[in-house]
């Protein structure tokens, strides 16, 4: 008699099925409560590729591709067929995954020569030619070194020297007919549920594009960000002088004792940016009056902010600031969101006329109160604080909206500069596998959570969603609104949160939806070598999170 298992889909009660029955043939009796096509799932919340099967009881929730899980299955999943065209039409060549852009990934192909409109055509018809063949991804677990073997032969030397540091015995590699590959994550079960994209030509190379899980059925509307790509391309030439364009590197300096180095030239880094950005707005001191700072979660304004105010007054210039916390409106008029809850994101959570009044006042050197915000009543009070600008002095206003124009909507483009702040990383694990720069701000902010707000991993994981989502209305759609972009990325600072981050995230019990997540991010720091905090001088960006900075007695 065979042994069966216990199952419950998707909260739907227990079901029976026979040991050994995949994923993928249970997934087609609940295809139809589905939006779109079921391409991964959650086994007692640990995300498996389809072609897994059922060996003891358990709990299923299938992911289609209106889930962030999803989507990221479906995008890895077309890499890898970007990665198989790339391979069989230039076979010498070699395809970099770098990072987002324009909502799709940007790409570059080395073969020696540039990418012209041919190129293009071609790559994107072989794509179409193996999804239309809807060939098998296969995953193989292979011992560690058969798997080093494997891309020696392929020509992955970087795969090579990050397996050669892993403290593991095997390694899963997916098939795609005769090509193979690592990927950090799980596959679709077929080239075939991949038929939505495009590639887009962006030299030097292009942009993979994808839908999202919004809209799911289409591609989003291009958009063209060319600030943001040279902001990329600034991190990338970051790493090629740091020599530490991948983990491996990274690695290998924490191995041989020179990540001081590394540390140092990235604080250089930085702070010779922000000279150049305090040296613009010195220059231009007489127009420039208002110092609008905005950025994510966990970009690491508040640090900017303090920062680029000791460079202006290393430039004879005495900036003020002015807290937008402290302009929100009363509790019982801040708007709410779909699910009716206070939204404190919202720019109509901010007095904007009262905000305006009191900008145009200073800028005209008048005395005026400022409110202080008692977070506790939801009301504005006033406390005796005054300010009064001298007619050379700017303002710095940060926060979230600064990018907005209608934040600022009485003062004029020709008086205030925009700075978008944002962490992106110049690190990737491999050429295949980027670091995405939300993945970098969430496990600072899980590590900040933790140190000043009381706040525990799965709390943090619990809210991002949220915060996610007002980033996409309220700071995404006006990056390229910004007069100047920082990195606030350090290329050092994830071997540095690794010990801090690993047992908040150790903490997640396996009944929360959120394991899945602290999981993946577990596995995603168990690339890195950890790095010791004294490393981290006491001004760095990265002291925001970890604690001890000057800028915070």
């Amino acid at each position: 008699m065979k042994k069966m298992v216990s199952v419950n889909v998707n909260g739907s009660g227990s079901r029976e099925y026979e040991c050994g029955t995949s994923l993928l043939s249970i997934c087609h009796e609940f295809q139809s409560l589905f939006p779109t096509n079921i391409v991964a799932a959650k086994v007692n919340n640990i995300v498996k590729d389809l072609n897994s099967i059922l060996t003891d009881n358990c709990t299923i929730d299938f992911l289609d591709m209106t889930t962030t899980e999803g989507m990221r299955v479906y995008q890895r999943s077309l890499v890898f067929v970007l990665v198989a065209a790339a391979r069989e039409l230039y076979p010498e060549g070699e395809v970099t995954v770098e990072h987002s852009l324009s909502k799709g990934l940007y790409c570059e192909l080395h073969f020696g020569r540039e990418v012209v409109a041919k190129d293009i055509c071609k790559l994107e018809e072989c794509m179409r030619k193996i999804i239309a063949a809807n060939l098998s991804f296969v995953r193989k677990k292979v011992a560690k070194d058969d798997a080093l073997e494997l891309f020696k032969a392929s020509g992955q030397p970087e795969k090579v020297r990050l397996l050669e540091q892993l403290a593991r015995d095997s390694a899963s590699i997916y098939y795609c007919g005769d090509v193979y590959d690592y990927f950090y994550g799980t596959m679709v079960p077929g080239t075939g549920y991949l038929k939505l994209f495009e590639i887009r030509h962006c030299a030097p190379g292009i942009i993979l594009r994808f839908p999202e899980k919004e809209r799911p059925d289409e591609l989003p509307e291009f958009v063209e960000q060319p600030k943001l790509a040279k902001i990329f391309h600034e991190a990338e030439e970051w790493g090629r002088v740091l020599r530490c364009g991948y983990v491996g590197a990274l690695n290998q300096a924490v191995q041989e004792n020179k990540i001081d180095e590394i540390v140092r030239v990235a604080e250089a880094l930085h702070e010779k940016k922000l000279a150049q950005i305090a040296d613009y707005i010195a220059g231009h001191r007489k127009e420039v009056r208002v110092i609008l700072v905005a950025g994510p979660s966990s970009s690491g304004k508040t640090t900017f902010a303090k920062r680029l105010n000791v460079q202006l007054r290393v430039n004879g210039v005495r900036p003020e600031s002015i807290s937008l916390d402290d302009y929100f409106v009363d509790r019982g008029l801040t708007p709410r969101d779909e699910n009716g809850n206070y939204d404190f994101e919202s720019i109509e959570a901010l007095d904007l006329e009262l905000f305006n009044e009191h900008l145009v006042r200073l800028l005209k050197g008048e005395n005026v109160k400022i409110p202080t915000y008692n977070f506790i009543v939801g009301q504005r009070e006033y406390r005796g604080h005054t300010l009064q600008l001298e007619p050379d002095q700017p303002v710095i206003i940060e926060g979230i909206h600064g990018l907005n124009e209608r934040l600022t909507k009485a003062v004029g483009h020709d008086q205030k500069v925009k700075i978008y702040i944002s962490a992106i990383t110049q690190l990737s694990i491999d050429n295949h596998n980027r670091i995405p720069t939300t993945d970098t701000r969430l496990i600072r902010r899980i590590v900040r959570d933790s140190q000043f707000r009381a706040h525990d991993a799965l709390q943090t994981l619990q809210l991002w969603p949220s915060v996610r989502r007002g980033e996409e209305r309220n700071i995404f759609p006006f990056q390229e609104e910004a007069d100047i972009m920082f990195n606030s990325a350090l290329i050092y600072e994830l071997g540095v949160l690794k010990s801090y981050a690993e047992p908040l995230l150790k903490e997640v019990t396996s009944d929360k939806s959120e394991y899945s997540e602290a999981m993946r991010l577990l596995n995603f720091l168990s690339f890195f070598r950890s790095i010791n905090i004294d490393e981290v001088p006491s001004n760095s960006i990265l002291r925001e999170f970890l604690g001890k900075s000057c800028f915070y007695k």
